[in-house]
């Protein structure tokens, strides 16, 4: 067994991999959609090279000198635990593979949202492009809180806007949809929210997710920190499923 383990280790991996990338949605909790191909061939070539690595163990298709090292330096490997296949600790490897195979991490979530301190003011005001006709105008959480927060022209004022994201709690009874926002990866995920007043039926529970639809209730001013979060008067909200891609792009 000891033999084959770092065969096995790299096809464990590529199934993952796969698994997430291939045979489902689970990426998108990760990475952005664009990523996807990448994956894919990294969890293609991952299998293909354990089974390769297997298939010349089996025939015995070793280095010349591995036996011999391994007659004289059979005490050594002894004494700090090592076998001709490498440390045993690099069995634990197998654990992160197994978990991402069998029980892939849920998205980022209120949690992390929680952790990011308000970075604003200081970004710049200007003017935005004009909103699309029509109301209620769809937007990202993200894009609501830049104009909010930055617009000069105040495009959002008198308009009706509609919003998806998952809920948040600050103190007092606040609530927040709240959106992750990424430029390539989780990892450097940022965090998007508004704050919902109005709410009939008050605040829905951590990690709900829910479309808001409401107005802008301008609060500070423009560019500072007091215009941060951005608030919402709700008109209506409405739970709903968990979106495929759960991140916003930035």
């Amino acid at each position: 067994m000891r033999r084959y383990g770092p065969c096995l280790l790299l096809v464990l991996v590529g199934a993952a991999v796969l698994r997430i990338s291939l045979l489902s949605d689970l990426y998108l909790r990760y990475v952005q959609g664009a990523l996807r191909p990448y994956l894919v061939m990294s969890g293609v070539l991952l299998v293909l090279l354990g089974t390769a690595m297997a298939a010349v163990r089996r025939t015995g298709r070793e280095f010349p000198e591995d036996e011999h090292e391994h007659e004289e330096g059979h005490d050594e490997q002894h004494e700090h635990g090592h076998s001709a296949a490498g440390p045993r600790i690099a069995w634990l490897l197998t654990l992160p593979a197994l978990a991402l195979l069998l029980f892939p991490p849920p998205a980022l979530g209120s949690y992390s949202a929680g952790r990011e301190a308000a970075q604003r003011a200081a970004q710049g005001v200007g003017t935005f492009p004009a909103l699309p006709a029509g109301d209620p105008v769809e937007l990202t959480v993200g894009e609501f809180g830049s104009r909010a927060v930055y617009d000069s022209g105040r495009s959002l004022k008198g308009r009706t806007v509609r919003m998806t994201g998952f809920v948040t709690h600050g103190d007092g009874g606040t609530w927040y949809v709240t959106r992750l926002v990424v430029t390539c990866c989780a990892a450097d995920a940022t965090t998007a929210e508004a704050e919902i007043r109005g709410a009939v039926d008050g605040a829905p529970p951590v990690d709900t997710w829910v479309t808001v639809t409401g107005t802008w209730h301008p609060e500070g001013k423009l560019g500072t920190d007091a215009a941060w979060p951005p608030v919402v008067d709700a008109i209506a909200v409405r739970q709903v499923k968990e979106p495929a891609d759960p991140y916003e792009k930035r």
